[in-house]
């Protein structure tokens, strides 16, 4: 029972955040209503209460879940890499990149820069950066595999070369969401041009 309990909780969960990224997506994120987002989620007002204490809250699970995802996939570019360092290194990045507007807007994405930023001890902010953080390992354990197999020397920092190239992303996505006519498309190709500077230093 249990089991089955936690399986209709998950459920009602998603599609709490799943109604609530499209009424953002829709009537924006100041105007979107907690009534709304429940009806159109199939539950009461008092359910999303139970889970969630305002739309801040919302907003954040919505980019964990974004960010969970990506985590998800990317350990598997982590565990078997393509046998190129600008490869391996654009296949991940694209992963983040690419799955960026499948759940959160520019819009979306902009408040919750934003909140994190002004409340970065409120547990939204915390949880943010610690999303941040699981990133940033993410991109170095890939730098690590690739010494590993042999196409980055071991000389190398493989941490510090991680941190740039994450911290560079960030920098590049922030710009990205700041920018409305700003396309996924070109983002990569200027991702992949300050990226080949680094990966031709450091490759094998």
């Amino acid at each position: 029972m249990s089991g089955l309990r936690a399986k209709h909780r998950a459920d009602r969960h998603r599609r709490i955040l799943e109604a609530a990224a499209e009424l953002f997506r829709e009537a924006g994120y100041e105007r979107a209503k907690i009534e709304t987002i429940a009806a159109q989620a199939e539950v009461s007002v008092g359910t999303i209460y139970n889970y969630y204490k305002n739309k801040g809250d919302i907003l954040v699970a919505i980019v964990s879940m974004e960010v969970n995802e990506v985590l998800n996939a990317g350990h598997g570019v982590v565990a078997n890499p393509p046998a190129n360092v600008h490869d391996a290194v654009d296949t991940l990045v694209g992963l983040y990149v690419e799955h960026s507007l499948i759940y959160l807007s520019k819009e979306m994405w902009r408040q919750a820069m934003a909140i994190s930023t002004q409340q970065p001890e409120s547990p939204f902010g915390r949880t943010y950066t610690a999303l941040d953080h699981a990133l940033i390992d993410q991109v170095c354990a890939l730098i690590e595999r690739l010494q590993e197999l042999g196409f980055i020397g071991l000389e190398i920092d493989g941490r510090s070369v991680g941190e740039l190239i994450f911290n560079n992303l960030n920098m590049m996505f922030i710009d990205f969401v700041k920018n409305d006519p700003a396309t996924i498309a070109g983002l990569r190709a200027a991702l992949r041009r300050q990226n080949r500077v680094l990966l031709n230093a450091i490759s094998r």
